[in-house]
């Protein structure tokens, strides 16, 4: 990605936040929002607008999960990591997400179509175990399911 790609969307969020009390976390999520990730080389502008070192910016993006600094898979899937699901079969759509995907959390597919994320609860615990796909939460998920879901993404344009 280039500068010039990603330099509206950093200059934008800087400019909407930049007088909020603590404003390094609102640009960080505006940014993340309208690109995907944090790119690296944003760092040092977020950093220079707050009087802020490029250490404490890239502290912040590495220390929080929900920060990427490379762009996701087209489709993002989260499977809930919170107790209920633990307790209701979440570790074993776990094993088959990732043997099915072919990736850890954190990775994409190497087609670029999908990023597997952790995620500490979706509030779906009655319906645990539970995971999100581009925002939309499924209750009950099997690894049937899961396939079920993963094939219907595959099928879209």
């Amino acid at each position: 990605m280039s500068t010039t790609d990603w330099a509206p969307a950093v200059a934008a969020a800087v400019q909407e936040n930049r007088e909020r009390p603590g404003a390094l976390l609102p640009i960080l999520h505006a940014v993340q929002h309208q690109l995907g990730h944090i790119p690296p080389d944003a760092v040092p502008v977020i950093a220079s607008a707050l009087n802020l070192s490029r250490a404490e910016v890239h502290g912040v993006v590495s220390f929080y999960h929900d920060f990427r600094d490379h762009a996701p898979g087209k489709h993002l899937v989260h499977i809930c990591r919170a107790e209920a699901c633990q307790s209701m079969g979440a570790e074993a759509l776990v094993d088959y997400a990732r043997q099915r995907l072919g990736v850890d959390f954190h990775g994409t597919t190497p087609n670029g179509a999908v990023t597997l994320e952790p995620i500490y609860c979706l509030g779906n615990c009655a319906l645990s175990p539970a995971m999100m796909v581009d925002g939309e939460v499924y209750g009950r998920v099997t690894p049937k399911r899961f396939a079920a879901v993963m094939d219907g993404l595959e099928a879209k344009p």
